[in-house]
This record gives C-alpha cells, structure tokens and sequence, in this order.
C-alpha cells in the first residue's frame, strides 16, 4: 500500500488534491481511498488529507500517520507543523516553493535525503499563470506523478477532466504537466550530477 499526506492550508485544495489522487488510482484500476482531517474549517487554517492507493481493497480507515510521500502545498507550515512526523525512510517529499531546501531551513534534510525523492515546484505560480487562482493542488500532483511514479500523469489529467470543465480544465492540466515537466527535468540534472 502507499500512503500519501497532504499538507496545506484551508482554500488551497488540499482535500480536492487527495481525492483527485485517489481519481487517478482508481481511473488504473487499483483500489484507493482519500479523507480529510481538519482542525477549525476555515480558510488559511492547516489541513491535512489523506490518500491510499493499492493493489486491493483498503480496509483501513484510520489517518496515515507513516506515509510513503508528503505533499506539502504551503512551505509556511514547514516550521509550524511537523509535517514530517513518521515518513518513512527514503520517502517523496514535494513542496511548493521556488525556493532550494537550504532556503527553506532544510539543509540537513537534504543531506541525508535521497535527492531523487526530494523535490520542489513552484505550483501557486503555475496555477496563477494557467488557471488564474493561487491554488496548487493540481500542479502538485503533476509534480507527485513525475517524483514518484505512482500514478502516471495520464491518470491526473483524466481526473482533471472529471472534476473541471472547459477553460478550468484546460488550464488545470496545463499546470500540472508543466509541474511534472518541471519534476522530471530536475530529476534528470540531478542523475547526470
């Protein structure tokens, strides 16, 4: 089973980006499941969704409390929650920032991190320049589909276009493949280092 948490604050789509994944999963052929959890629900509040992907069914119900992959939609909780709490050894990590993970007060992380698992993406910038509205969740999971492999960004844009119509949906998907082109280019330069 893999078990991804979302990070994010109340507004930006956390809770549509875990069931857009849980979309993705399903629209392969395999079993999967995505839930939130929230604190006080309003906007800029933190947030945390859930999603598990499988090969069969998944009886578990409870929050992931050790994910295979962290999604982090706004670096600000970086220092204010522990977003980290029980991520497993070798895990995905993806944040939205432009900024490196020294930058983020993240250097030692990046030193014993595998740096094929440690990724950043400028996703509210490309929601801005796509969609027109400072939500990353999408662009996110073009970047989660390149850095992990899990899903294929096939799948997120077939579950863009379930979710989104016309100009929304378009731009969605435009966002999230520049994001996994982004992902994977990073992921490139980072091989041939």
């Amino acid at each position: 089973m893999f078990q991804v948490r979302i990070h994010g604050r109340g507004g930006q789509g956390v809770v549509t980006a875990a069931e857009m994944l849980s979309v993705a999963a399903f629209d392969e052929g395999r079993h999967a499941q995505a839930f939130p959890s929230f604190g006080s629900e309003r906007t800029g509040a933190p947030v945390v969704a859930f999603c598990r992907i499988d090969d069969k069914e998944i009886r578990l119900r409870e929050p992931i409390m050790e994910p295979d992959a962290i999604i982090i939609q706004d670096p600000t909780l970086l220092h204010q929650v522990d977003v980290f709490s029980g991520l497993k050894n070798n895990g995905y990590i993806l944040i939205n920032t432009s900024k490196s993970y020294a930058e983020l007060g993240l250097a030692d992380l990046a030193k014993v991190w595998d740096p094929a698992r440690l990724r950043t993406v400028s996703a509210t910038e490309l929601a801005m320049k796509h969609v027109g509205r400072p939500v990353p969740n999408v662009p996110l999971l073009g970047g989660f589909a390149a850095i992990s492999n899990v899903i294929q960004l096939a799948s997120v844009i077939k579950a863009i276009e379930e979710r989104f119509s016309g100009k929304v949906a378009a731009g969605n998907i435009a966002a999230a493949t520049e994001a996994y082109q982004i992902v994977r280019g990073e992921m490139g330069e980072v091989a041939n280092a």
